[in-house]
């Protein structure tokens, strides 16, 4: 067994997304890994932007991952790098390795490289430049065939990574071909960039997808050939769906910030995706500090993570019904304004700080705590469902008796309601049944709600007996 690499005094990790898409959750999950790994060991955590494919970059991309990841509190220690902004930088470097002669032009033309992919397509092999302009004079260039530049990367032995969660992994140089660093126009590829920003940035730890693995030989060889210490590496296994497969929209490989749309709090999201594919024994519930004071790439898993919504709504429902009930109405407000077509007003918050701690159970999402706070803060008259509609037609004698008797209540508390609505219940010979959900119907326009006596304390006095008055009416 090889030895642990052991960690630098400073560790400095980054974040690379590029702004073609959403920030979907595998990347917001990345991004959390690094950020955790930089502040248990007191380090950085940058963010850098990679848009460098011009025709697929775009700036609502762009605002959509500062954003998504400032809502998972997982934006960048310094302002992000931009990658197109450092092209001079990348092209400098590569114009150095053909002064070293550690690379060269390339003419091959755009037929020479078709039949090169077709003869690899035929042997059942990955497409791999043949070399025919590694040792070739420029003077025999052809004709207005503008050259890339290739790396004149290493045709024997192998390259070896020393993975932090895969652990050694190496691959035959012969497998590898002399890869591009600069473009036919000029514009730096990918695997150029990339190496010339984490050395500039002083990255110590590259965090991130398995599906980077392949990417990461050829770019080792490309600090090797600018006598560049590399940073380490740690591949993290993909997120799958539930079945096994790829995730794909179906699974929820949707944007984060659809996620906070579906009614998840960030909070939530974070402790989901910290569980996904990193474990600390058997713990569900981690906070922030205790992710930060336990995380470590050794607890991090070989084998692919699973998307589970059950499980995040489950987690998600725990946050609910820890957080300030101030802060659930500040984040439900905007919903319920949507639902009622009317701005909450004081006293309509006051009403929900009352019910809150009867919804809180009951709710998994701040949309379904929304939907379920909604009867507290209505326009008068309700409108009521069917079931309801059916209930007050058939409780009308009741609500009658209610409306006379319950007035004088005194204190209006859930104990002495209680103890009015059941004692007429017994005097009038009927079920609580009969009585309750006619009174239920009557205050909240549906069948369903918190316990029926705590929504008469909640909702007051006043607008109790308002309610149960149009009803009558």
């Amino acid at each position: 067994m090889s030895e642990p690499i052991p960690t630098p005094d400073k560790v400095v990790t980054r974040f690379a997304p590029s702004p073609t898409g959403f920030l979907h959750i595998g990347g917001v999950r990345t991004a959390l890994f690094n950020w955790l790994f930089a502040r248990h060991f007191g380090g950085t955590y940058l963010l850098r932007i990679e848009d460098t494919d011009r025709a697929r970059s775009t700036q609502e991309a762009i605002d959509a991952i500062l954003d998504g990841l400032a809502w998972m509190g997982l934006s960048g220690d310094e302002a992000p790098v931009f990658q197109f902004a450092r092209a001079a930088r990348h092209t400098e470097v590569a114009q150095s390795l053909l002064d070293q002669g550690k690379a060269y032009y390339c003419y091959a033309t755009p037929e020479e490289l078709a039949e090169m992919r077709e003869v690899a397509k035929s042997e059942g092999r990955s497409m791999r430049y043949d070399g025919r302009w590694r040792d070739r004079d420029p003077a025999e260039a052809p004709h207005g065939i503008p050259p890339v530049i290739r790396l004149r990367a290493p045709q024997d032995g192998e390259t070896l990574v020393q993975d932090l969660i895969q652990g050694e992994v190496r691959v035959a140089n012969g497998q590898l071909d002399d890869m591009v660093l600069l473009r036919s126009d000029g514009t730096p590829t990918y695997m150029l960039s990339v190496v010339v920003d984490d050395h500039d940035m002083g990255v110590t730890h590259v965090i991130r997808g398995d599906d980077h693995l392949t990417n990461t030989f050829r770019q080792r060889q490309l600090y090797d050939a600018l006598d560049w210490s590399a940073p380490q590496f740690a591949h993290m296994s993909l997120i799958h769906g539930a079945d096994g497969a790829k995730l794909s929209k179906r699974h929820g490989a949707l944007g984060v910030e659809a996620y906070r749309d579906m009614g998840y709090l960030p909070e939530a999201m974070f402790n989901y995706l910290l569980r996904l594919g990193w474990s600390h024994g058997d713990d569900e519930i981690i906070s922030r500090d205790d992710a930060i004071k336990w995380f470590g790439l050794d607890a991090v898993g070989k084998a692919a993570a699973r998307f589970d919504l059950t499980k995040l709504s489950s987690i998600n429902a725990h946050y609910l019904r820890q957080s300030d009930d101030a802060r659930l109405i500040d984040l439900i407000a905007p919903r319920l304004t949507e639902m009622t077509g009317a701005t909450l007003n004081d006293g309509e918050r006051q009403r929900l700080e009352r019910g809150l701690a009867g919804l809180k159970p009951r709710a998994q999402t701040l949309i379904e705590l929304a939907e379920k706070a909604a009867f507290y803060v209505r326009p008068r008259p309700l409108a009521p469902t069917e079931k309801a509609a059916n209930q007050l037609a058939k409780g009308q004698a009741h609500l009658h008796a209610l409306a006379e008797l319950l007035p004088g209540t005194d204190p209006w508390q859930a104990e002495a309601l209680e103890t009015a609505v059941r004692g007429y219940v017994e005097s009038a010979g009927a079920k609580l049944s009969d009585v309750a959900q006619p009174l239920r119907a009557a205050l909240t326009g549906s069948t369903e709600s918190p316990g029926l006596f705590e929504v008469l304390e909640v909702l007051g006095r006043d607008e109790s007996l308002t309610r149960i008055g149009d009803a009558l009416t």
